[in-house]
């Protein structure tokens, strides 16, 4: 499906570009990712950090766009079927499975749990969608950032919150990034700590700036592509901390980032995700990939197009 996507960009520069970053162009799969990125840098005729900040987030973008616009044309053949409420009806009771694909060669195992984001452990890094205001809700609330706020928070035996931790090291990064009451670009990641939740083996919290608030009302816009972005950057993000981590973080874990108030459906919000963790083990990331959600629907969805993307030479059991 990714070379699918590439072969339908609109220009040869953009084509060739995406072909070496995601290491499709014959002979350059065993690159090294830099050597990839180099490569696509002189398609343009640009420096490494120029491509890297300015023509790979487009490059990576339209890419996601074409993803989606597939997927969407095969859910639409799937749909057609009949077999959807009985793979809905498989994930009555289940929590977990787990999916073993090999992805550009090299296997990866896709964990899919069913609950609450907050019941997730022994995962190094859980993704949080956020606001372009950074701006945490109640803790109260069911969202996931609230339930991770919630699950954070440091409490005395009575329960009373002592810290706040999330919210604090949220403040505190636009504080020091001078952000404080401006909203930040969509596709940024800021890490905080987990407080409380390094009980359960957690040991970071991304928070994946997708949603831009829409005037007037207490609803949020999210686009695929900026979710793309954003999932891109947890990969970036994890390899940067990890070498500074003993021992290194190795696991990630996204919701369907945009499904709740960003109004994506399972599908979208899947396609965009998945767009961004193709691209990313395409070019040489090595960590194990969770996802978490609260539905059999979205269970199904996920499971369904994990073992339907397989490319025929890679396929393997699902447990």
């Amino acid at each position: 499906m990714l070379r699918q996507a590439v072969s339908l960009l609109d220009t040869d520069k953009l084509r060739e570009a995406a072909g070496y970053t995601l290491g499709l162009v014959s002979g350059c799969r065993d690159w090294p990712a830099s050597d990839r990125r180099d490569r696509a840098a002189a398609v343009y005729g640009v420096s490494v950090e120029r491509f890297r900040k300015d023509h790979e987030v487009m490059v990576l973008g339209q890419v996601a766009d074409h993803v989606l616009r597939l997927m969407a044309a095969q859910d639409v053949e799937r749909a057609e079927g009949d077999s959807a409420p009985a793979s809905d009806e498989k994930w009555r009771g289940v929590t977990h499975r787990k999916v073993r694909l090999r992805v550009r060669g090299r296997q990866t195992v896709f964990t899919v749990h069913r609950h609450p984001v907050d019941l997730v452990r022994d995962v190094d890094v859980l993704v949080s969608p956020a606001n372009v205001h950074l701006a945490l809700p109640e803790a109260y609330k069911s969202s996931i950032p609230a339930s991770l706020r919630r699950a954070a928070s440091v409490r005395s035996v009575t329960g009373e919150v002592l810290r706040d931790p999330v919210h604090e090291e949220l403040r505190d990064w636009t504080a020091q990034n001078g952000a404080s009451g401006r909203p930040v670009l969509p596709g940024t990641v800021v890490p905080t700590g987990v407080g409380a939740l390094g009980e359960q083996g957690v040991r970071r919290i991304y928070h994946a700036v997708i949603a831009v608030p829409r005037a007037g009302t207490n609803d949020y816009d999210v686009l695929p592509a900026d979710v793309t972005r954003a999932v891109s950057r947890v990969f970036s993000l994890l390899a940067e901390e990890s070498g500074l981590s003993t021992p290194a973080m190795s696991s990630v874990c996204f919701p369907l980032l945009g499904s709740g108030r960003g109004g994506l459906p399972y599908r979208v919000s899947l396609g965009a995700v998945w767009a961004g963790i193709e691209a990313e083990l395409a070019r040489g990331a090595t960590c194990d990939v969770h996802f978490v959600v609260r539905s059999p629907e979205a269970a199904a969805l996920l499971e369904g197009v994990l073992t339907g993307i397989r490319p025929g030479r890679d396929q393997s059991a699902t447990d």
